[in-house]
Parts: C-alpha cells; sequence; structure tokens
C-alpha cells in the first residue's frame, strides 16, 4: 500500500486541474479498499474517491485522502427467465469498456450510453443517462464499502432513490460510501430506442440496413465524437450542467417568446429544455476566455485550453447561468461536482 504525499491530481481529472491532495493512494479490491480505510493516515483524513475524474472541477488543493479506484472486472450470471442476464463490473472498470462487452455479449439495453466517459462506479451516483436511456433502467443492484465501518452494503434500485442525474449517494448518503461493483439487468433479447431523432438520422446517414446492438452503439459514438471534444486533446468534463425542467406553463409562456425553443414532456405538467439551447442564445458557444471557454461544437461543454485554473472555468460556469436566468428566467445547475 503505497500513500503519496502532496500528490498532483492533474493526471487524474479531465479537466486537466492541477491540484494537489494530501493524500493520494489506489485500490484494486474491497479488501485493500477496506485495509486503506483502516489506514491511520487515511482514517484522520476526508477521502475523496476518484475513478475516471471526468465529472470533477478542481478549484482549489484538496485537504482529504484522494482514494483511485481500481477495481476491474467483469462477470455475468443468467437469470431464472433466461432472457434476462444479470452483469456485475468492477467498479474501476470503464464505463465504455462495459458497455462495449455487453454488445459482444449480445446483451441489450446500455447500447444508448456508449462512450460516456468515467466509471462504472460512478454511474450509478449521478445516474447518468444518453438518448433517451438512463442507468436506472437496467440496474439491478451495487455493492459499497461504508467508509465509517468498512462494512460492505448491498443497494437495491429503490434504495438508490435514483432521479434526474441524482441518487441517494448525491443527497443523504453523499460521502458516506464506496461503490465496488455495479449488477445491471440486461436482456438477450433488446427492444432497440432510436427515439431520440440523432440516432434515427445518424443511422440513416450511416446507411444501416438492420437494426442491432451495434449499429445503435456506433450511431451514438459517432454523434458524441461528433458533439463533444476529446478530454485527451482539451481539458473538459463532457456536458457541465444538466438540462433544466421547467413547468408547462412557463414553457408555453417562453415559447411564444422564443418559437424555436425546444422541449420534451417529461411529465404532464413538466418539460425539460436543452441547456445547451439556452446557452447558446446567450452568446456564449465558441466563446474563447484567455486559456478557458465554451467550446465552439457544443455549449454544454466548458473547456481547458491548458493552463486554466478551476476558479475561472467556476467562475465561468457561474456567469452562463447568470445569464440564463436573467434571459429565460431558468436556473441551470452544474452537472460536475465542483470541489
Amino acid at each position: 500500500m503505497e500513500l503519496q504525499r502532496a500528490a498532483s491530481l492533474q493526471p487524474y481529472n479531465t479537466f486537466g486541474i492541477d491540484a494537489k491532495a494530501t493524500l493520494l493512494a489506489e485500490f484494486t479490491s474491497k479488501e485493500e479498499l477496506q485495509e486503506l480505510l483502516q489506514h491511520p493516515q487515511v482514517k484522520a483524513l476526508p477521502k475523496l474517491i476518484l475513478g475516471g475524474g471526468s465529472n470533477v472541477l478542481f478549484t482549489q488543493d484538496v485537504e482529504a485522502a484522494v482514494l483511485l479506484n481500481r477495481i476491474k472486472g467483469i462477470t455475468q450470471a443468467p437469470q431464472e427467465d433466461q432472457e434476462h442476464v444479470l452483469v456485475t463490473a468492477g467498479s474501476g472498470e470503464t464505463w465504455h469498456d462495459l458497455v462495449l462487452y455487453t454488445i459482444e455479449q449480445g446483451l441489450g439495453g446500455i447500447e444508448n450510453l456508449s462512450l460516456i466517459p468515467g466509471t462504472v462506479g460512478a454511474a450509478p451516483l449521478q445516474n447518468i443517462g444518453a438518448y433517451g436511456v438512463e442507468l436506472k433502467d437496467t440496474f439491478y443492484s451495487l455493492e459499497a464499502v461504508e467508509m465509517e465501518t468498512g462494512q460492505t452494503i448491498t443497494f437495491g434500485k429503490e434504495e438508490c432513490n435514483f432521479g434526474y442525474r441524482e441518487s441517494i449517494f448525491k443527497k443523504e448518503a453523499k460521502g458516506r460510501y464506496i461503490v465496488t461493483s455495479v449488477t445491471l439487468q440486461l436482456t438477450r433479447n433488446p427492444t432497440f430506442n432510436t427515439s431520440y431523432g440523432a440516432i434515427s438520422n445518424t443511422l440513416e446517414e450511416m446507411q444501416v440496413k438492420e437494426l442491432s446492438l451495434k449499429a445503435i452503439s456506433d450511431a451514438v459514438i459517432h454523434i458524441r465524437r461528433t458533439k463533444l471534444p476529446d478530454p485527451a486533446k482539451i481539458g473538459n468534463a463532457g456536458s457541465f450542467f444538466k438540462n433544466p425542467e421547467i413547468g408547462l406553463a412557463q414553457f408555453d409562456i417562453l415559447k411564444e417568446q422564443y418559437p424555436t425553443m425546444p422541449g420534451y414532456p417529461v411529465s404532464e405538467h413538466t418539460v425539460k429544455v436543452p441547456a445547451g439551447w439556452l446557452i447558446e442564445q446567450c452568446g456564449w458557444k465558441g466563446k474563447v476566455l484567455g486559456k478557458h471557454g465554451v467550446h465552439k461544437d457544443q455549449a454544454l461543454v466548458l473547456v481547458n485550453y491548458g493552463g486554466a485554473t478551476g476558479n475561472e472555468v467556476k467562475a465561468l460556469a457561474y456567469e452562463i447561468i447568470k445569464s440564463v436566468e436573467e434571459k429565460f428566467g431558468i436556473s441551470l445547475s452544474p452537472e460536475v461536482n465542483i470541489i
């Protein structure tokens, strides 16, 4: 077990922000994690768990023990009805690698979530979603270690209290548990979800004659690579803001003022409005402010062109929030965890 002191976190976050951690260590198994949590120096500090570092913005040095999750492994076990299969993945697995594995195995359910950055362990924390699918749609259970006691706890779907980019782990259970594995319930007879227009259009452009898990995954990968910058080339954390949900009455009023405003019904009384559209209407898309800015192809993405500080990116985020509030009366919320 190696503990690094005053270690740079720049290699471990996709924004490429150079913050330092009081202590840095990695774990490759649940048992190693439990041992780490009992280490006197780790015990004495707050804990921060990092997987892929793709959903975090550091604005200062981290006075904590930062633990890098490296738990790997994917296994599957059929259920009694033979149609559904339980797939369990170590929380340190790269999410997209898990998606590719399920496609190779002919198991449907998460193909629309292709190329989402980050690790498996982070997926249930914010109930990741894209193109009409959310993690909760296939979620079965997860195992987590309670930081205080080191005990292993199992959470089913109901206990996770999933919402839009939300779970119990971002609310009352925040900072109390470390996810070690996630189990999904997938199907051998998938129903393909092409309800989002971008997928249907891309499948046509790709001249796909017959729908398949791989075809949908390839379409999603193509869309994401077209719209979103590669963190290996430009520092970013993907979509920085959640798509806001507003009341139908408010949407109807705004629609009269802004006829091109898109909206997607969430319920009888609620409409989801794309945050990227709102930000673009406020003139932010493609704006460069020194070493940081808003991506030229996707207004939802804030970028670090190299050498920007976390506080500069944070300040930009809140300027965007302010301008959207002033223009539309809609409050944006960051999807990224600001530390």
